[in-house]
């Protein structure tokens, strides 16, 4: 699990982050696999 997963997770569940937002932090704070956890969703290519 990535440093920031948790605070990502948290960000996204509050409504502070948009789909949008996690998608930008993959590659810099989560994983793809991670996003999909996060969302729900298959991560875009």
């Amino acid at each position: 699990m990535s440093k920031n997963f948790e605070k990502v997770k948290g960000y996204y569940e509050k409504g502070l982050w948009s789909k949008v937002k996690v998608r930008n932090a993959v590659g810099k704070w989560i994983t793809e696999e991670e996003y999909e956890n996060i969302t729900g969703e298959c991560y875009p290519v």
